[in-house]
């Protein structure tokens, strides 16, 4: 099907009448997916406050030294590359269901083989398994939400996706701040645990069940999500899709949402905001903070925060103001905090650290840890100017324009 046809914009569930269905299981079902996402937020923000640990507090086979701790926070991203491609393939070959499930498997295998780690290479293993959930977790939770919800409510539970993936970082952040490493890992697996027991009990998405022509298992799906059949309307039947031909990237319907999106994906995620997420308690702690840990949860509330705000007033505000401003303020907020670090690069190395809950009018031990309040200050300000939601949902909507073929997986 070419992608000027206009069945191909039309919705396979259309809009409700005027009874508008209010089945609550759909609710249900939408929590159950976004387990996913809140499981694929703890696994990035778990290397944070589990390098310190695994510094301290580990056996010496499992002592991380500058590299091997670089690539404990790193590899999970290389798992998430290619989670993503298999993600892509699986969803549409197996189901947006049994894709949730099975992306349960790689985040509790993983988290279980840190849990059991004897050596650094055992870490670095389930490091990477957990980053293959992610990448397939991050691409078809989206898609089992958007598909399951009734137009009313689409827009809402679209936008708890992220909101979960960067709620699942801040729990990782306090609940670190109060286990080390190990039980940390065992906390790992409850999310995708649960969302693998409540994910049994859901449906498929009538949409996908439609697409393979299960008509009576989309309309039994329907009615459990749902709660009725009203103002639902079967879908023309329409020739099966020919697939992506090159010749498409000449059309400027295609070639520039596809630009666009690419380079808002590829600019948030050169940013700098992973390597914060990653490493935000050794950043602190270089910082001159007692405890990186508190200041780090302090920096994912801000984030948890700012991810809901813009997913509020984005419709409001406009998303060109609200790109051309967190652009502005992340470039002002790394910028200080550069300068924070070349500052403190001439001081003694054993100076004093501050307290995150001391009186800022205290007097400080030395100039640098007084200048500390400007590194959490700087990474408050730097979160605050990220909203993930934003970037996430601008990038999505440009490479799932109606003339766009291509479905590209975004990680936070």
């Amino acid at each position: 099907m070419s992608p000027e046809d206009p069945q191909e914009t039309q919705p396979l569930l259309r809009p409700p009448g005027a009874s508008a269905p209010r089945g609550r299981q759909v609710f249900v079902a939408a929590f159950a997916a976004a387990l996913g996402p809140l499981s694929f937020g703890f696994a990035l923000g778990y290397s944070s406050p589990a390098i310190p640990s695994l510094r301290k507090t580990a056996p010496p086979a499992l002592r991380l030294g500058d590299d091997a701790a670089s690539w404990f926070g790193a590899i999970v991203t290389l798992g998430a590359a290619a989670g993503g491609v298999l993600g892509g393939w699986l969803v549409d070959r197996v189901g947006r269901k049994l894709s949730l499930l099975l992306c349960a498997v790689p985040f509790v295998t993983g988290f279980a083989i840190i849990t059991a780690a004897r050596d650094v290479w055992m870490l670095l293993g389930g490091r990477l398994l957990t980053g293959l959930a992610c990448g397939v977790a991050s691409l078809v939770a989206p898609v089992y939400i958007s598909e399951i919800a009734y137009p009313a409510v689409r827009g809402l539970l679209g936008s708890c996706v992220q909101l979960m993936v960067v709620t699942g970082i801040l729990l990782a952040y306090v609940a670190g701040w109060v286990l080390e490493w190990r039980w940390l890992a065992v906390l790992g697996c409850v999310a995708p645990t649960l969302m693998l027991l409540l994910m049994c009990c859901m449906p498929e998405t009538p949409h996908f069940l439609l697409t393979r022509h299960q008509h009576q298992e989309a309309m039994a799906a329907l009615r459990f999500l749902w709660g009725s059949e009203e103002g639902w309307e079967e879908p023309p039947v329409r020739a099966e899709h020919q697939g992506f031909q090159l010749a498409l990237v000449r059309r400027p319907g295609v070639y520039k949402p596809l630009i666009i999106g690419i380079s808002l994906m590829a600019f948030q995620q050169l940013s700098g905001v992973n390597a914060i997420m990653f490493y935000a308690n050794t950043i602190f702690e270089e910082a001159k903070f007692k405890d990186g840990s508190l200041a780090s949860v302090t920096v994912s509330i801000i984030q948890v925060l700012f991810t809901a705000v813009a997913a509020l007033i984005m419709d409001r505000a406009g998303r060109r103001l609200l790109l051309a401003l967190s652009g502005v303020i992340m470039v002002f907020s790394m910028s200080a905090f550069g300068t924070y670090f070349k500052l403190i690069q001439s001081g003694p190395s054993n100076s004093s650290h501050v307290g995150l809950l001391e009186p800022i009018s205290a007097e400080p031990a030395d100039i640098h840890v007084g200048l500390a309040w400007l590194a959490i200050g700087s990474m408050c300000l730097f979160i605050a100017g990220d909203p993930q939601a934003l970037w996430c949902l601008l990038a999505h909507r440009c490479l799932l324009h109606p003339q766009c073929p291509f479905h590209f997986d975004l990680c936070p």
